[in-house]
């Protein structure tokens, strides 16, 4: 099976149209005894800065998960995040970080509101999870599909 390679920062257009739509995506970060924790979320791309942002909750368990992994102080966190609507998908790779500064997280919500065409919950315990893209892959739906 061909893994349908993609450039994080040059993506086909078709694979970026995909990634403008709004899908509900997972992401994956690894517990401290190695085992995947896969949860949805909702997932904004930025391909020209090479970042996925994820918002959540500074104390919930993907957080904590990409801080122990190396995301605090590290060089960061594997991850993955991932959408898919039948026969099309899209999956991100790379290098989890948790910030919570301000000017990052309301970056975040923005692009998120741009995505999912709303604002996020307000939540003033909010973090963003900023991936930096080291891998893509997938198939977009072709425009106009």
């Amino acid at each position: 099976m061909a893994a349908y390679p993609q450039d994080p920062g040059a993506p086909d257009a078709p694979y970026l149209a995909f990634w403008r739509e709004r899908h509900l995506c997972t992401l994956t970060t690894l517990r401290p005894d190695g085992t995947p924790h896969v949860v949805p979320v909702g997932v904004t791309y930025d391909p020209e800065n090479l970042l996925a942002r994820v918002i959540a909750d500074r104390a919930s368990r993907k957080v904590r998960n990409v801080r122990a992994a190396g995301g605090a102080d590290g060089p960061g966190a594997r991850v993955a995040v991932c959408q898919v609507d039948g026969r099309f998908w899209a999956t991100l790779e790379g290098l989890a970080v948790v910030s919570e500064d301000p000017e990052r997280v309301a970056e975040a919500e923005r692009r998120y509101a741009e995505r999912y065409g709303h604002p996020p919950r307000p939540n003033p315990t909010r973090a963003v999870i900023e991936i930096r893209l080291t891998r893509a892959m997938g198939r977009g739906r072709p425009i106009g599909e």
